[in-house]
């Protein structure tokens, strides 16, 4: 990535970080995608914690999104393990499209017919 766009996102990251703060009952997942895969972590930011984290290195053999829509999958049956039901999604300052958005869509899970998601809301 070159220095021009790293610099935008981390501008971008920074000014999404100023009204996102992750709590014990409403944790953030945060999302880092790098050129060869994807990590995500659910983090308490009032404790400073980590509740719970996947990358593209528990699954092999798929495409780049195909692995990013399978961490937000395995990233919400953790989530769900741990008690954690919603979450606020924190994009890390990237566009909300291809991975990052096959991950928010992985971690949702299915529609239900009452309008609620399968798995996290947010």
């Amino acid at each position: 990535m070159s220095s021009k766009t790293l610099n935008r996102r981390k501008k971008v990251h920074k000014r999404i970080r100023k009204t996102l703060s992750g709590t014990a009952s409403r944790p953030r997942l945060s999302v880092f995608r790098s050129n060869k895969g994807i990590y995500a972590q659910i983090v308490d930011d009032a404790a400073a914690t980590t509740l719970a984290a996947a990358s593209h290195k528990e699954i092999e053999g798929l495409t780049k999104t195909e692995q990013a829509k399978a961490v937000g999958q395995l990233i919400a049956s953790k989530a769900l393990k741990a008690g954690i039901t919603t979450v606020i999604f924190d994009r890390s300052g990237y566009l909300y499209h291809g991975r990052v958005k096959a991950l928010a869509e992985g971690a949702r899970g299915e529609r239900k017919e009452d309008g609620t998601n399968e798995l996290l809301q947010f």
